[in-house]
């Protein structure tokens, strides 16, 4: 499926490509990533394939992801036809409370540092980063609709929080008539699917759209590493960023391995190399709106955008499903087929389909139609 095909995000009318652009790696300031020109190769060859939907942060690369960002949409005259997500959260000024975090002094000035760096007047899809734990969401949803009230920004989304957080900013939204959150920005792929138990079903319910990022496990399955030719070398992205405490990149245990191994095998099945199988899984699972790619070389930019050209066979995604499948924990372990069945009298009971009719009386066996 080429990138040139678009979906409405969440329940918004902001039509984005499945694939989106990553440009943390816009910078080497943090050790790891691509040097101008190259960024700029990642840049042109994105929008060239169709796709219009690029992620940044604040500080990301203390400020230059947006910078070189802002710089080659200019070049190229494209502001219109990009989508640029941007986030806030983080505090660059140590010592300085509200230089950082959700509240709304923050918010009001790290949005006029993000417009200034990204030479634009608006930003298409401002996200909170990071839930700083403190912050009532009420503060958080009012800022944000101010914000879009004055144009500065025009849809609104979360990363990184609680599930309860995200549905109760939602349900305030819904409420008090404040912009909706379109999207809901979570790490997700074969190593990490705890999104699955809260966050898929409160997107599906509440109208957001997720938006993965890390769909290679910070380059796990990126196919560098490969248990047939020895598995981990200490080398690449997880060697640079071994000693950071984010938990994003401590990706190394048996479990995962075991899970790189069957990924690897699909891939030889498939004719595909890993990074497309892993990001193929992930972009064709529920709830599912866009998928971050990012890239440091321009080789792994364009394997990753022929993700989505072919499909996972059943049996095939079923491999990747039982290898990487979570452990049940409570209270989800509640929610099986065993269990319900016990709730429902062992009658199978499950979602209404597309165009169920809710006045209609449905006939059961035996039983008569009033």
């Amino acid at each position: 499926m080429p990138l040139n095909t678009y979906y409405t995000l969440g329940r918004s009318g902001l039509r984005v490509s499945r694939l989106a652009l990553g440009a943390m790696t816009f910078g080497t300031e943090w050790g790891w990533g691509a040097d101008e020109d190259t960024a700029r190769q990642l840049f042109n060859t994105y929008v060239d394939a169709g796709g219009n939907f690029i992620d940044t942060a604040d500080l990301y690369t203390g400020g230059t992801s947006e910078t070189w960002l802002g710089k080659f949409i200019l070049e190229r005259n494209l502001r219109d036809r990009t989508v640029i997500a941007t986030k806030f959260s983080y505090n660059a000024a140590p010592g300085n409370p509200n230089a950082g975090g959700n509240g709304r002094k923050n918010i009001m000035r790290a949005v006029e540092g993000s417009l200034k760096r990204l030479g634009t007047d608006y930003i298409d899809l401002y996200i909170l980063h990071t839930w700083d734990t403190i912050t009532p969401a009420e503060e958080v949803m009012r800022t944000m609709d101010d914000l879009v009230s004055s144009g500065k920004v025009r849809h609104i989304g979360l990363s990184d929080t609680p599930a309860w957080y995200a549905a109760r900013a939602q349900t305030l939204a819904e409420w008090r008539g404040y912009e909706p959150l379109s999207t809901l920005q979570l790490e997700y792929s074969l190593v990490e699917r705890n999104i699955e138990r809260e966050f898929v079903p409160l997107g599906v319910e509440l109208g957001m759209g997720i938006m993965v990022w890390s769909p290679l496990a910070s380059g796990l399955l990126s196919g560098k590493y490969k248990p047939s030719e020895g598995g981990y070398t200490g080398e690449g992205r997880l060697e640079t960023v071994k000693g950071i405490s984010n938990p994003a990149f401590q990706k190394i245990s048996d479990r995962n391995w075991k899970i790189v191994s069957e990924l690897e095998q699909v891939a030889k099945e498939l004719g595909r190399s890993m990074a497309q199988v892993a990001v193929n899984w992930t972009a064709n699972r529920p709830g599912i709106a866009s998928v971050i790619v990012g890239a440091t070389k321009l080789s792994q930019l364009e394997d990753n955008l022929n993700a989505l050209e072919f499909e996972i066979p059943t049996e095939l995604a079923n491999r990747l499903e039982i290898v990487s499948r979570p452990d049940s924990q409570f209270p989800y372990s509640f929610f099986s087929s065993e269990i319900q069945g016990m709730i429902h009298g062992g009658v199978a009971v499950g979602n209404k389909p597309v165009g169920y009719a809710p006045n209609r009386l449905i006939q059961s066996a035996g039983a008569g139609v009033s």
